[in-house]
């Protein structure tokens, strides 16, 4: 059996071993089993049912990862993406208007959009299309929306009329509850950047499970009381029901396509567009750790990869979840010596494993994802470092696009800040040869939706 499972991964050709490939699979597993926790929290704030979330985030997560597998070979794992999980929620559905299915319905066209690319050279000539500032810049802005996500989830960051938001005051507090969970929050938030600097496998899952017990010794003594009507309920789970599989009823098939409009048709677009510079992206620099770049600079088997990628979306926007994407916690297995599709396999029964835990995972707070979403937020804003900020072309457009993020709590309004301001100034700069056609035509359509939408 070990001999057809060596064959069948081409284990020789990679220098690997069963042991190794599952060792990774766990690995892997562990850098990622977060999202099972943080998907229901996000996904549940647009109104969508949080035990049906659960289900479809392990399920998509197991059905993607493992086509991932089949396709290409590559130790690559999938789950809904962190930052279009939040544009998903906080941008389409809370500050657009637009309900979680119609939310659906863009995830799965943007998935059509995508298998389309894939199978065609227009997923290169896009990419080569948008300026690496701008690339760079998404990725950082998305790191520090993900962060006020968390902040404001945790309650860290709250509203105030006088300077629009304020940090939590604790003197003020009428509810010591609510100061306990925000002080657990940021304790856990030290936490998972103690462990992160250690180098603990899996330390963005151990932090948040590390605050969740707090919370759960708190209101064992009596210093965490539960107040539904707060959004504080009880942190420990509930087994009352047996060990059940959570319906996926609720949010499958439930898709709804509205009237076009601009507005809709930007919705798709941000989707696609982060979807796919992220895909890319986090390929490209798991495929360089693990040794897969030809003498070409190029990934064999690009096309197969990016479809896996694209199938998880539109399976998982039917199934009734956001964006499904790579994940970059996939280099942890690649790390630990992972490189066939033997460590995709791995992850993906475990994600099927975790259904019958859904009470575990169901009943960890915000409070307690919070740290998870604010040191996300640091390594994705990573990327900033490699952008020219003393070169005004290229900075202005590239601060703009990060900051507009955050401050209008929208990934697409940074992006269209960010094209615009790109075009603009560097037409004007007389650095025609910087902006291409396709940038012009985004632009364009941005700057119109801002005048009639």
């Amino acid at each position: 059996m070990k001999e057809k499972i060596a064959k069948w991964f081409h284990f020789d050709e990679y220098g690997t071993n069963l042991r190794t490939e599952v060792t990774a699979g766990f690995t892997t597993f562990m850098g990622m089993a977060y999202i099972l926790a943080v998907n229901p929290t996000l996904l549940s704030a647009a109104g969508m049912d949080k035990g049906a979330v659960f289900t479809t985030t392990a399920v998509a997560s197991a059905i993607a990862t493992l086509v991932m597998a089949l396709l290409t070979n590559y130790p690559f794992a999938l789950a809904p993406g962190m930052g279009l999980n939040a544009y998903f929620a906080y941008t389409v559905c809370i500050k657009m208007g637009y309900s979680w299915q119609v939310a659906l319905a863009a995830v799965f066209i943007e998935g059509i959009i995508f298998i389309v690319l894939s199978l065609t050279n227009v997923r290169e000539a896009l990419f080569n299309a948008i300026p690496q500032t701008l690339r760079l810049a998404i990725s950082a802005g998305i790191g520090l929306f993900i962060a006020m996500v968390g902040f404001e989830g945790a309650h860290i960051v709250v509203k105030d009329g006088s300077t629009l938001v304020t940090m939590f005051k604790w003197s003020t507090n009428t509810n010591p509850t609510l100061g306990l969970t925000v002080a657990l929050a940021l304790l856990g938030t030290v936490f998972t950047g103690f462990l992160l600097v250690k180098g603990i496998r899996g330390g963005v899952l151990w932090g948040i499970l590390a605050t969740w017990a707090a919370g759960i010794v708190c209101q064992l003594l009596g210093f965490y009381v539960p107040a539904p009507k707060l959004g504080l309920y009880s942190l420990i789970p509930d087994f009352s029901g047996g060990i059940t599989i959570a319906s996926m009823a609720p949010t499958f098939m439930k898709m709804q396509i509205p009237k076009f409009s601009f507005d809709f048709l930007t919705v798709i677009f941000a989707f696609l567009f982060v979807d796919l510079f992220d895909t890319l992206g986090t390929l490209t620099g798991c495929a360089v750790k693990a040794g897969y770049i030809d003498e070409n600079g190029k990934l064999p088997r690009i096309t197969g990869a990016l479809l896996a990628d694209a199938i998880g979306t539109t399976v998982g926007a039917c199934l009734g979840t956001s964006t499904v994407t790579t994940f970059v916690e996939s280099s942890l297995g690649i790390s630990e010596g992972g490189r066939s599709g033997l460590v995709g396999i791995i992850v993906a029964a475990l994600f099927l494993v975790s259904l019958f835990f859904s009470p575990i995972f169901l009943a960890i707070p915000s409070f307690a994802t919070a740290p998870a979403l604010i040191v996300v937020g640091f390594l994705m804003i990573q990327n900033v470092v490699q952008i020219d900020f003393y070169d005004p072309t290229e900075g202005i457009p590239a601060f703009l696009c990060l900051a507009f993020m955050p401050m209008t709590y929208s990934i697409s309004e940074g992006i269209g800040v960010g094209f615009i301001s790109y075009t603009i100034i560097n037409l004007l700069a007389g650095k025609k040869d910087k902006v291409s056609i396709t940038m012009i035509v985004v632009s364009v359509l941005y700057i119109l939706k801002y005048i009639f939408v």
